[in-house]
């Protein structure tokens, strides 16, 4: 049986904003940043992380810093009706300077919780849209839309709810427009795309 609470993510890029206060949690304020990490293409993932006061007082951001983060995919519902409704973060763990290169790499298992959505791109790729729900201690959960190509793709489209699957990949931010009320208005998705998916049984 897979460990359904996997969540880690690593991320290397440059703080791309100033932090921006979240909410007030147990363990005290939490402020939001966003953080731009390349890819080989040369296109930017600008991801939004969440860390705690203390942390951040702890390692003053420059925009000119390459950090690098160790921590958790997140998600909560946001019911004030302004932004999406599933807001994805990646909250901090562990932060620290470094001259690394840039780094994406998220691992996640937990279960298919949404029938799996297949679809053909206009260029006639596979792609297969999946829910992955993974357990946090203390009974909640955080809902991570991932994406899987190609074979994967194919084998993703098959999987009923309940699946438990783990997952490798990058978490990426993704452009988009939607019509609103006949008005065109652009918008960022967060998903997992995925590079290695392994289910069980």
């Amino acid at each position: 049986m897979l460990d359904n609470s996997l969540n880690r993510i690593t991320l290397c890029g440059h703080p791309a904003g100033r932090p921006r206060f979240s909410h007030m949690a147990r363990d005290g304020a939490c402020y939001v940043f966003p953080l731009a990490v390349e890819r080989l293409s040369g296109t930017a993932d600008v991801l939004n992380v969440a860390a705690f006061r203390e942390m951040l007082k702890a390692l003053p951001l420059a925009d000119e810093s390459r950090l690098r983060v160790v921590g958790e995919v997140r998600s909560f519902n946001n019911h004030s009706g302004r932004g999406p409704k599933l807001v994805i973060t990646v909250q901090a763990l562990e932060m620290h300077f470094t001259a690394a290169g840039f780094e994406n790499r998220a691992e996640l298992a937990g279960t298919v919780c949404k029938p799996p959505v297949f679809r053909r791109t206009p260029m006639g790729r596979e792609i297969c849209d999946v829910m992955l729900a993974v357990n946090r201690p203390g009974g909640r959960s955080d809902y991570i839309p991932c994406i899987l190509w190609g074979l994967l793709a194919e084998d993703a489209a098959a999987w009923p709810v309940g699946t438990e699957v783990a997952l490798t990949g990058r978490l990426q931010s993704r452009r988009y427009v939607k019509n609103e009320n006949g008005v065109p208005v652009e918008k960022t998705a967060f998903e997992v795309s995925a590079v290695a998916a392994d289910k069980w049984p």
